[in-house]
C-alpha cells in the first residue's frame, strides 16, 4: 500500500460499481495481543477490500480505557477511506475484519483484539439502532477519537455537533498521548493477520 494525502482527491470508482465514492472515517482501536501489529494489519486489510481505498491514516495514539477501566491501555487511530459501498455494506466489511482478527464480544467497552467503528459516512445521518447509527453516537465526546480525527481532517463536521477541531476543544485530552507518528507506524512491514490468515 502506498501513502495517500488525507486531503487528496479520491480516485475514480471501481469499474465494478456504479455509484461515485463516498468519504468515510473509521475509528480503529485494540488493547489485546499485539495492538500495534493488529492495527497495521487492519489498515492494509482495509485497503485490499474491494470497493474501499484508504485515503489517509492518522498517527497512533495511546489512551486510557473508558467505561471499563480494569483492562490494558488502548492504541487508537482514525482512518479516512473512499468507498463505493453503502454504509451497511461497509459496516459488514468492518465486522468481518474484526472477526478475522479474532474479536469476541464479551462485554460492552471491554478489551478487544480489534475494534473498527464507522464514525462518519459522507456526512449522512443514519439512525437504525442497534445495528447502524451514523455518525457514531459517542464520537463527538471521546478524546481518543477526536485527537487523531482532528489530525487527519479537523474541518469535518459531525452532524448535530460541529467541526471536529471545535469539538476537540470541549473534551479532556489528558488520557490520550502520541504513541507513534504517521506514516511510520503503519508503513512498517505488514505482519500476518491476527487470526493466522
Amino acid at each position: 500500500m502506498t501513502a495517500h494525502d488525507p486531503r487528496a482527491e479520491p480516485a475514480g470508482p471501481s469499474p465494478s460499481y456504479a455509484q461515485p465514492p463516498v468519504r468515510a472515517f473509521l475509528g480503529l482501536g485494540a488493547n489485546l495481543g499485539d495492538p500495534r501489529a493488529q492495527l497495521r494489519w487492519s489498515v492494509a486489510a482495509l485497503d485490499r477490500e474491494p470497493g474501499i481505498r484508504v485515503a489517509g491514516v492518522a498517527s497512533l495514539y495511546g489512551s486510557r480505557p473508558v467505561g471499563v477501566t480494569d483492562q490494558p491501555d488502548f492504541l487508537n487511530t482514525v482512518v479516512a477511506v473512499e468507498t463505493v459501498l453503502s454504509a451497511d455494506e461497509l459496516l459488514d466489511r468492518l465486522l468481518e475484519l474484526e472477526r478475522r482478527a479474532g474479536r469476541v464480544r464479551l462485554r460492552r467497552w471491554g478489551p478487544r483484539t480489534l475494534d473498527l467503528d464507522l464514525l462518519w459516512y459522507g456526512g449522512a445521518v443514519i439512525r437504525r439502532p442497534p445495528r447502524l447509527v451514523v455518525p457514531h453516537p459517542r464520537a463527538a465526546e471521546r478524546a481518543f477519537v477526536l485527537v487523531p480525527w482532528a489530525e487527519l481532517a479537523p474541518e469535518t463536521v459531525i452532524p448535530g455537533h460541529g467541526p471536529v477541531a471545535d469539538l476537540l476543544q470541549t473534551v479532556d485530552p489528558s488520557g490520550v498521548w502520541l504513541e507513534e507518528p504517521a506514516p511510520q507506524w503503519w508503513q512498517q512491514q505488514e505482519p500476518p493477520a491476527p487470526g493466522g490468515e
